[in-house]
């Protein structure tokens, strides 16, 4: 996925897993160091709403904790990007104010890939098509450990720039900025 991003000259939000990025801190940096942003995901990517609610800070602080320690090394809860999306979208009205609480944005999405189902990269990528011309734009979610989704991403790409489509990075605004 990052060789398809850099070919286009495109960035994107990548969402870390704390423990994976324990697991391969150099990616992390090297997911950093191509200009993308990067944002949090919990440890184990577990639903926090089905978890008891004391465990529920610590999966957020842990993950955050492991991917500023790869980014940045040190563990920190305070993360630099204060940008966080929830596993399947499953939060509960603590974890909401938690995260609020520290200044975290917390993300969603408007169109996904269903790239956890099994399918062929041109499948894969018809259906994201099709859903983006019903929607016309917003955030599209992509799991990228996906080789399908990473086989795709360059005919998505380009499909987007053919068809006047405006990537947005999203970054953290500047500190003291209104």
């Amino acid at each position: 996925m990052l060789a398809a991003l850099a070919h286009e000259c495109a960035r994107a939000t990548f969402f870390l897993i704390g423990k994976s990025a324990s697991e391969h801190p150099d990616l992390v940096r090297r997911i950093a160091s191509e200009g993308h942003t990067i944002g949090h995901h919990t440890w184990l990517h577990r639903s926090l709403m089905r978890i008891k609610p004391s465990e529920t800070t610590e999966e957020i602080d842990h993950g955050i904790a492991a991917v500023e320690m790869a980014l940045r090394g040190v563990a920190t809860t305070k993360p630099s990007t204060p940008f966080f999306r929830f596993p399947g979208f499953e939060t509960t009205p603590a974890a909401l104010e938690l995260l609020q609480s520290r200044g975290i944005v917390v993300f969603g999405t408007d169109l996904w890939a269903s790239d956890w189902i099994e399918m062929t990269p041109k499948q894969e990528l018809k259906l994201i098509i099709e859903r983006l011309e019903s929607a016309h734009k917003g955030i599209i979610l992509f799991h990228d450990p996906k080789a399908r989704t990473a086989a795709m991403l360059p005919d998505f790409l380009r499909y987007l720039l053919n068809n006047h489509y405006r990537l947005v990075h999203l970054e953290p605004a500047a500190p003291g900025a209104d």
